[in-house]
């Protein structure tokens, strides 16, 4: 199918038409049989051979075919037990007749699954004249803009409108570059003279129209962009403003598209002057809306700061360097004022400064004991001044490390007083705060992280630097201590004093041999200690190339400052720059909710879900890669690669894992991939994605390319990732394009099992499980919670089961919406005169469905479903606040006994490690009230915009009841529904 825009390698209607496509039959005995299937040369019927059956029973009438289902969405499959063995991207299953049978197909690749898909749909809708369709092209948009394109060239040339000659190779070379200019020169040159050789041309130097629109059509169409193109199209030629509005809602999350919204868009990308003229986007104008940054993977809200900074500053990770003035390795490398320039331009909050004395009585700045070189003090200050708020206006943290006698110590306050000024901050330490002041609140300021005299001491009087010990003894000016303020350096022993003596303006530096020690043997204490004062982590002497630890280690223990080499690049370079880009690159990243609760139970080496938190389902499909370049390092010759993709989860132990496509051989242009992923995610808002891009068949360097990206900041849809190579540098041209949802367990997938959170019911579903403490007024208190929490997880579980049920009634797969469930209904719900069987009353708060005639079987259970979906909202928007209150009310009770609980656990004989446990016990309690009241309240806010979705795709597929929908350019948009308590997000992942 699309002969005229498909290149050569794809499968065409002569595969399909004559000797026939093997493709596997799955039956429901799970069954699977080999059968030959094609169309009849009058296109009027599909057949297949062999068959047991007569001749004319194995075959399908084109006519009574109601819907070709992308993907193993129908009972046969879903309830098969070969369902894990069958690519979702390589099945499809064709319905048709009366009763709605279904014929389920698997083909050998999702390329040979599209065909058949495409060809299908154009049969459908064209009949018999589909192949007349697809071969006429005198008056398609693309053929018409190409002319106009070649005929403007050789205006241009002035050849006085002689098309016959044609134009200059170079000139041709230069369109197509202009339309695709990720393409090589060399590669497009090549193909010309090879159409010259082919037609035994004398003169090579010339391209006819007619050669420059067949190298076009080959060099610059994607076919999975046709056959996407194809799924929405009403005529499958290019998209209308409605089919484009549906595209954008249902796939894309935009919420109050209307008609307007779709023309612009048009006029924005349809480079055809037809196109834009009669509002239609073409497959070149919706490959560049693909390939635009409205497009791009990563969401443009976090491009700006987002985030609450109006928070403690130990509530944030904030971004560090280490060493910050080496640019090489940590024993030879030389220091250069360039480190810290890098690392503030990159959003850098937190840099490392070791003063030592120098020549003529100015101190440098220099790693003591090595052979790095020196720079000296008053160059790094200058530096720091005028550019440390160069990407950010968030505070700098400026770790000191004065390593100076008292003379240059002198020198350095006058560096510190005269180039920094007002901006280091000095103000008076709170005494009776229980947190540091916001991020927001130190805004344009400096903070000093240093070592301060204690009380009473002299100005002879120090201590050694928290990160060289067993250095020589620090004397330290009183003067230079008082810019200390909110920072101060001092030792860490134990959490345990920690907790009972620590001020939180004191600052301990963990070495990462020791930090990784708490995090693997008291992980709990490590995020506790975390909640209240800074923690910063710096790599182990080992670490003498520059090496970078991973900083996601530390992270998961709500360390809020790791201190990383800049220098060198790779893993953890990127999963560090990816981190800090979700909050407008600011250098601060509010750390997720169950770490910053004063009250909270979570332990960092959790392989199980994390209490109180609603795990996800990440859905990826790596559809396609475009101009994947070489490695850089590679000693193969040519430009061929033969590429394939690693899609990485990095996050607490549950969530990491890592999935591959298949290699493509011999082809970085335009590689296929079309395979899909899924991945649990158990603590979304610490998890993050990298695509690698790597070289199957390399000589010596096999990374082509990377991307990472925070979960948070993740645009659900069909997206184009950036590639960015080893140095983190943008890769010109070259990307991926992907498909992403988001959705909660209910989307479909495999069962998880669950953690200690859960308890099984007797019917299968799981409950949240509160502990015993063994102090008989707090246990009594939280066995009141019993039935709330029992009656929010069945108002939740029922609602998201319901939707699911319903999801698969209407042949979509996991990821889909209701938007794309009733849009897809709207495709097979006509009676035999076209008019719909089924209509959805608007009028009312909850949208009904209502029959317009007898129903066959599966259109019935479908009203039944959806009735059921719509009974189990309405209990979840009428009851749930009344549950979440009471929830809420018991907590409430319950922290009234936070201060006094250690006592009355004594009282009650407990002692020692039962003691601790209780505490545990109480902090995992309300962890599990809070988490499930905020569960019941985000299944509220789902429910609202479900009911939106249903609404909006009535008014779009015509089966609102009384209209046949709205016809003018400006709809009604989602807000201006049926009002119901609380907001529903203006976008949401499908």
């Amino acid at each position: 199918p699309g002969a005229n825009y498909l290149p050569s390698r794809t499968p065409t209607p002569p595969d399909v038409t004559g000797r026939g496509t093997e493709l596997r039959k799955v039956r429901s005995n799970s069954r699977v049989y080999q059968r030959y299937y094609l169309l009849e040369s009058s296109l009027q019927a599909l057949r297949w051979e062999p068959s047991k059956k007569e001749s004319d029973k194995a075959r399908i009438a084109v006519s009574s075919i109601r819907e070709v289902r992308t993907g193993r969405n129908t009972e046969t499959f879903r309830t098969n037990s070969i369902y894990d063995q069958i690519s979702e991207d390589c099945a499809f299953s064709i319905i048709y007749g009366e009763t709605y049978e279904a014929l389920d197909l698997v083909a050998n690749s999702a390329e040979v699954a599209n065909v058949w898909v495409t060809g299908l749909r154009y049969l459908i809708l064209y009949g018999k004249h589909a192949m007349d369709m697809i071969a006429s092209s005198e008056d398609s948009l693309r053929l018409v803009w190409l002319a106009e394109m070649f005929s403007s060239k050789v205006v241009s040339n002035g050849l006085g409108g002689r098309e016959e000659e044609g134009i200059s190779l170079r000139s041709a070379v230069g369109l197509i570059k202009s339309v695709n200019p990720g393409v090589r020169s060399g590669k497009v040159e090549r193909r010309f003279k090879e159409l010259h050789r082919i037609k035994e041309r004398t003169r090579g130097d010339r391209v006819t129209k007619e050669e420059f629109i067949e190298v076009f059509h080959e060099l610059c169409t994607r076919p999975e962009i046709y056959f996407l193109l194809v799924q929405f199209s009403s005529n499958k030629e290019f998209l209308d403003t409605k089919d484009l509005m549906k595209f954008l809602e249902a796939e894309q999350g935009v919420a109050q598209v209307t008609e307007d919204t779709s023309l612009e868009l048009i006029q924005s990308h349809e480079p055809s002057e037809e196109g834009r003229r009669q509002g239609c986007l073409s497959l070149d104008g919706f490959t560049s809306y693909l390939t635009s940054m409205e497009c791009h993977l990563f969401d443009p809200e976090h491009s700006k700061m987002c985030q609450d900074m109006s928070q403690p500053l130990s509530h944030y990770y904030i971004n560090s360097s280490h060493n910050t003035y080496l640019i090489e390795d940590q024993f030879r490398g030389p220091s250069d004022i360039t480190g810290y320039i890098r690392a503030l331009k990159m959003g850098c909050r937190c840099v490392e400064v070791d003063v030592w004395d120098g020549p003529d009585d100015e101190p440098v700045v220099y790693t003591g004991y090595t052979l790095t070189s020196p720079v000296l003090f008053r160059c790094v200050l200058d530096v720091i001044g005028c550019f440390s708020f160069a990407a950010s206006e968030c505070p700098l943290i400026l770790c000191l490390e004065n390593h100076c006698s008292p003379c240059q110590q002198r020198v350095m306050l006058q560096h510190l007083r005269r180039i920094l000024g007002e901006r280091l901050y000095t103000g008076p330490i709170g005494e009776g705060e229980g947190y540091l002041p916001s991020p927001h609140a130190l805004r344009g300021k400096i903070l000093l992280k240093g070592q301060k005299l204690k009380e009473g001491c002299g100005d002879t009087e120090g201590d050694v630097t928290d990160e060289d010990e067993g250095a020589e003894m620090c004397q330290r000016m009183k003067e230079l201590s008082d810019l200390v303020t909110l920072c101060k350096s001092v030792r860490f022993t134990d959490f345990q004093k920690s907790f009972s003596t620590q001020k939180p303006w004191e600052f301990c530096s963990f070495n990462e041999t020791l930090a990784v020690r708490c995090a693997s043997e008291r992980p709990g204490d490590f995020v506790n200690y975390n909640k209240r004062f800074l923690s910063r982590v710096y790599p182990s002497a080992m670490r003498i190339d520059s090496s970078n630890m991973n900083p996601q280690d530390l992270w998961k223990c709500g360390c809020q400052i790791v201190a990383m080499n800049y220098q060198t690049p790779g893993l953890m370079m990127d999963l560090n720059i990816a981190w800090f880009r979700q909050n407008g690159n600011c250098g601060y990243v509010l750390r997720p909710t169950i770490m910053r609760q004063e009250v909270s139970y979570f332990s960092a080496n959790t392989r199980e879900s994390v209490p109180g938190v609603s795990p996800q389902l990440l859905h990826v499909k790596v559809i396609s890669g475009q101009n994947l370049p070489r490695p850089c390092g590679s000693g193969a010759k040519g430009d061929v690669v033969d590429p394939y993709v690693y899609v990485e989860i990095h996050g607490i132990p549950a969530d990491c894992a890592e999935r591959r496509t298949r290699t493509v051989v011999e082809n970085g242009d335009n590689p296929i991939f079309d395979e899909s992923f899924e991945f649990q995610i158990n603590l979304p808002e610490l998890a993050m994605v990298r695509f690698v891009v790597l070289d199957d068949e390399f000589i010596g360097d096999e990374f082509i390319g990377q991307y990472t990206i925070p979960l948070e900041c993740l645009q659900p849809g069909y997206r184009h990732v950036p590639l960015q190579s080893l140095m983190g540098e943008d890769l010109p041209y070259a990307r991926l394009f992907v498909h992403v949802a988001l959705t909660n367990r209910r989307g479909g997938g495999k069962s998880h099992k669950r953690g200690l959170s859960v308890r099984k019911a007797r019917r299968g579903r799981e409950y949240a499980a509160l502990r015993d403490l063994g102090v008989k007024a707090l246990d009594d208190v939280f066995k009141m919670a019993a039935p709330s929490l029992k009656e929010a997880t069945d108002m939740r579980e029922n609602m998201q089961n319901s939707v699911a049920v319903f999801r698969d009634l209407c042949g979509v797969s996991a990821v889909a919406n209701l938007m794309q469930c009733v849009l897809a209904l709207g495709a097979r719900v006509s009676g035999a005169d076209g008019a719909p069987l089924l209509l959805f009353e608007l009028k009312e708060q909850y949208p009904s469905m209502e029959s317009q005639g007898p129903l066959p079987d599966v259109l019935r259970r479908v009203v039944s479903t959806y009735e059921m979906m719509i009974q189990a909202s309405r209990a979840v928007i009428e009851l749930s606040d009344g549950v979440y209150d009471r929830i809420l009310q018991i907590q409430t009770t319950a922290m009234e006994f936070h201060d006094k609980l250690k006592p009355m656990a004594v009282k009650e004989g407990l002692k020692g490690r039962k003691v601790t446990r209780a505490v545990e016990s109480f902090s995992w309690n309300i962890t599990i009230l809070k988490g499930q009241a905020d569960l019941l309240k985000r299944a509220k806010t789902e429910v609202q915009e479900n009911i939106k979705q249903v609404h909006y795709a009535a008014l779009t597929s015509n089966l609102s009841k009384g209209g046949t929908g709205e016809t003018t350019h400006t709809r009604r948009s989602l807000d201006a529904l049926p009002s119901m308590s609380g907001t529903a997000p203006a976008r949401s992942f499908p």
